[in-house]
């Protein structure tokens, strides 16, 4: 089975490509969903098309690694808890209110 590193800014983490698959989307959908974020909002923020984040949310397709890090960094730009808990939800970690994906 491969195996890919994840490279979140100050975090690397070892995944195998089954245990990635689907993760990014389901972390996304609740971010977006929680914080009342549209896809639209993250799409134009980041400078790509709608229907690639939609793709992502509805688990169509996985983002890339680097496109990853390209969903953080516009977070970030939007709403900086949002980005934190979609750190810890990919991550499975717990998130700052206690919850966890």
């Amino acid at each position: 089975m491969a195996n890919l590193i994840v490279f979140v800014p100050f975090v690397f983490v070892p995944f195998t490509v089954s245990q990635a698959m689907g993760k990014a989307g389901k972390a996304l959908r609740h971010v977006l969903s929680t914080y009342g974020l549209s896809q639209n909002r993250l799409a134009v923020t980041m400078g790509i098309n709608r229907s690639t984040v939609h793709q992502w949310v509805n688990e169509i397709s996985d983002p890339l690694a680097e496109a990853v890090t390209e969903i953080i960094k516009a977070l970030r730009q939007i709403d900086e808890t949002a980005a934190e808990d979609f750190i810890n939800l990919y991550l499975e970690r717990e998130s700052q209110n206690g919850d966890q994906g």
